[in-house]
């Protein structure tokens, strides 16, 4: 894939107490289709009513919500983030924006980001 088709964006994670939550950046995988691009972000702990997904402009933002119900008592060690995540895509033109899809399945977020029809690969009929 070309970079200038997705982008991310690489900011480090930041740590906070549970009540002042702050985010990390989840990993991702973008695979390029013939008709779409499918972008992976791992995001365990996140149920559907935990994700906020938006497009402004040529930005497209994920953030999920951690869902966790915590046993009564001090936590004492931990190696799970206290935070939720986020990330950022930028998007070109050649990405239909209108039809973006989303789906969740056992804490991966997969979305397809169609192709624009200009930015598909089509054959040139050669008139005689």
């Amino acid at each position: 894939m070309n970079p200038t088709e997705i982008q991310t964006e690489n900011r480090p994670a930041r740590m906070e107490s549970r009540e002042n939550r702050g985010f990390v950046t989840p990993p991702a995988n973008i695979f390029a289709g013939e008709n779409e691009y499918l972008v992976e972000v791992d995001m365990p702990g996140v149920d559907k009513s935990g994700l906020e997904i938006t497009v402004d402009g040529g930005e497209l933002t994920i953030i999920g919500r951690r869902k966790e119900e915590l046993p009564e008592g001090e936590l004492r060690y931990s190696e799970s983030p206290l935070a939720d995540y986020r990330r950022a895509f930028e998007i070109g033109p050649d990405i239909d924006s209108t039809r973006i899809q989303a789906e969740l399945n056992q804490g991966v977020l997969k979305l397809h980001l169609p192709k624009s029809e200009r930015a598909k690969p089509r054959k040139i009929e050669i008139k005689p």
